[in-house]
């Protein structure tokens, strides 16, 4: 049994035929879209079930959709198949999948899974959609949306911005490259995760936003850093410094989300080290290939490659706080934390006496 798309001129077309593979069961719709939101007849995989990709899932299953899901530490899935979710390898996963999503860590991993000889992409039914949300290579999201065209395939490049926070609160940012109507047709899927989806351009083009992205959040990471460093050592109370900075022109979600996480000494992951590092050498190489100088990111990305020689890989972003305390021998300590009590104040009053005329 098919979907069928009513046109404007009432010629009902087989949807697979504008891009769903295979659904179950008979019906009209007045557009692509709106044939995702039958549930129960849409098959998604998943591949890539970590940090953010765990929250990403759970929005789609607590929207009522099913999910096949994969990652290769099995026990990072554990949760989402007691909660429903159905474990299965990448292959089958392809095969049984009208739309695949993945969410990796590195591009090596992406080419792998995607393209290697035991790629989905040999998998997957023609007409499906292949959605890959991990942050990679620009040149790498052109590479298989190439691949997949030939095959029928339907392959946006999505990576996402909010990091834990955001992927739990179902309020990441998508910024996708790719045809218009591919992502049109998949967005009620991501609006279960997301709070804000734009198409950037063609292929590649969501990558190329996340490099921005990535840029962007590298001088913010070091300006907040910096300036907890010289609060502190100015004897500055923090706490109340970060509450009334975030009302004003120096607010950012580095500031708003990893500063408390700093003074807390919580270095616990919602984004690793590692990938802000291998995200921070996609934007250097490209920079490279455009013939552009960014010094500001070639800086942050020594000091976070120090960081991670020194045994910080799956530190949190905002474990930087610990490479510029060494460099200026100041540790953020709890002392400066809260505004002092007025018993803390001493108010001196000096009589200063008047020049005669």
């Amino acid at each position: 049994l098919l979907f069928f798309f009513q046109a404007e001129d009432g010629i009902r077309d087989p949807l697979w035929s504008r891009g769903l593979g295979r659904c179950v069961q008979e019906t009209e719709f007045k557009d692509m879209a709106s044939a995702i939101l039958d549930k129960a007849a849409i098959k998604i995989g998943w591949i890539g079930t970590g940090v953010m990709g765990k929250s990403m899932c759970r929005h789609l299953m607590k929207s009522g959709y099913n999910l096949f899901i994969f990652n290769r530490t099995k026990e990072k899935t554990e949760e989402l198949v007691k909660e429903g979710a159905i474990y299965t390898e990448p292959e089958n996963l392809a095969k049984m999948s009208d739309i695949v999503f993945t969410m990796l860590g590195y591009p090596h991993d992406v080419e792998s899974v995607i393209l290697g000889e035991k790629g989905i992409l040999h998998s997957m039914k023609k007409g499906a959609y292949l959605i890959d949300h991990t942050t990679s290579s620009p040149a790498l999201a052109e590479k298989i949306f190439l691949e997949a065209q030939k095959l029928g395939i339907n392959s946006l490049d999505a990576p996402v911005s909010g990091g834990d926070v955001g992927a739990k609160a179902g309020k990441l940012a998508v910024m996708v490259g790719g045809n218009p109507e591919h992502l049109e047709f998949v967005k009620p899927l991501m609006q279960c995760y997301s709070a804000n989806i734009a198409l950037m351009g063609k292929a590649g083009f969501g990558q190329h936003t996340k490099m921005s992205n990535q840029i962007i959040i590298a001088g913010q990471m070091i300006g907040v850093v910096e300036g907890l460093i010289y609060g502190h050592k100015a004897g500055l109370p923090l706490v109340p410094m970060i509450e009334l900075l975030s009302k004003g022109a120096a607010s950012s979600f580095a500031l708003t989300s990893y500063a408390p996480r700093m003074l807390k000494r919580d270095m616990a992951p919602g984004f690793f080290v590692e990938h802000f590092v291998k995200d921070m050498e996609i934007a250097l190489a490209e920079c490279n290939r455009m013939q552009i100088s960014l010094p500001g990111l070639a800086l942050v990305h020594q000091l976070y490659v120090s960081l991670k020689a020194n045994g910080g890989a799956k530190d949190g972003t905002q474990a930087l706080l610990k490479v510029l305390e060494q460099l200026s021998n100041t540790p953020v300590s709890y002392t400066h934390l809260t505004l002092p009590t007025k018993a803390q104040v001493q108010i001196s009053v000096v009589a200063v006496p008047l020049k005669k005329k």
